[in-house]
């Protein structure tokens, strides 16, 4: 142990042990419960934010009180029963971002003043409790980890501003630090690779190509400065040049557009009907944007667009998991968490 020697006495002190540090994994959320009711409190959450939706003003309100609050929720409601994980009673997502957060605090383990929890930016375990729980076990300082590779100002951002909320309350503040996305991270593109190609491995078939779907933004969005879109492209860019795929053989798509605005082109859903309709038969589907198998990658990418591309003459579909807590996957988490974290272990 280092010691300093005050110069009036001359005897020397030893420095107080390292500071506790809390590492807070952040995903996008999930309902609480698989029902109408669950799914209404976690969209009224996620739609009322202005990172999400920006206009929101009186009419933006009344249809989201008046017809989508009303409705969707059913609808959606049956979505997430199909993905549901009845054993724990949650989403795959909540199960995934623990999974996540438990195996990156036993990587870490050597490091015995860092603690490791998790949170989603709507629902629960909320923000708040995360950041709540990591003071009360006397983290001074905390690293917030937005699990999204590519950044956007209605995930990345909002992430950063409901942790600036919870901050401002606190007269004791932490020291706080965020990750920066990691879209084009050398460990980051060697897990996607090698996730494609252990997964392909495992099909009875070869794909013809493979479309890299990522999650939709409104275009007004990207016009206004967003920086999404190219890092998706770069994303991609670079996955294609570690597998040796050109953009014929590796696609770039979006998903998840809502609303009747422009979104990001070209669409998923079109590009899995187009694809099928011009006699591509056998595909494989990635989706690089997501930290975790969730709603979107496991009930609208591997049901409905394998759905699209089978009912348009496609006979082969394969969706290739995210990387999930796999050892790729938490190598990725634990190299960004580290570079981080220096400096401070």
């Amino acid at each position: 142990m280092t010691s300093v020697v005050p110069i009036e006495t001359g005897r020397p002190v030893a420095q107080s042990a390292l500071p506790r540090v809390g590492v807070l994994l952040i995903n996008l959320g999930t309902p609480d419960t698989a029902d109408a009711p669950g799914v209404r409190v976690y969209l009224k959450e996620f739609l009322s934010d202005a990172r999400v939706i920006e206009d929101q003003g009186l009419i933006w309100k009344a249809v989201l009180n008046g017809i989508i609050l009303r409705s969707r929720p059913r609808t959606k409601a049956l979505d997430y029963q199909k993905i549901w994980n009845t054993e724990r009673n949650e989403s795959p997502l909540k199960t995934i971002t623990r999974s996540q957060a438990d195996k990156l605090a036993a990587s870490l383990s050597d490091h015995a003043h860092v603690v490791v929890d998790w949170a989603m930016r709507y629902g629960n375990p909320s923000i708040k409790s995360g950041i709540d729980a990591l003071i009360a076990k006397g983290c001074e300082r905390i690293l917030a980890v937005p699990l999204y590779p590519q950044y956007s100002a209605s995930t990345s951002a909002t992430v950063c501003d409901e942790v600036f909320r919870v901050l401002a309350q606190l007269r004791n503040q932490p020291t706080l630090r965020v990750t920066p996305p990691y879209y084009e991270d050398a460990a980051y593109i060697e897990a996607l690779a090698v996730s494609i190609e252990t997964h392909l491995a495992t099909l009875s078939f070869k794909p013809e190509l493979i479309v890299a779907s990522f999650h939709g933004m409104p275009k007004s969005y990207v016009e206004k400065g967003d920086p999404y879109q190219q890092h998706c492209i770069a994303t991609t860019a670079a996955l294609r040049r570690r597998l040796g795929m050109d953009e014929t053989k590796l696609l770039l798509t979006f998903q998840s557009r809502f609303g009747n605005a422009e979104w990001l082109q070209p669409y998923t859903d079109k590009t899995m009907e187009r694809l099928a309709k011009e006699g591509v038969r056998r595909i494989a589907v990635v989706t690089p944007g997501f930290s975790a198998d969730c709603l979107e990658t496991l009930e609208e990418i591997a049901q409905e667009n394998a759905e699209i591309f089978k009912h348009n003459g496609g006979e082969e579909f394969s969706a290739i998991p995210c990387l999930n807590d796999s050892g790729p996957g938490m190598d990725v988490i634990r190299t960004l968490v580290l570079r981080e974290l220096q400096g401070w272990i």
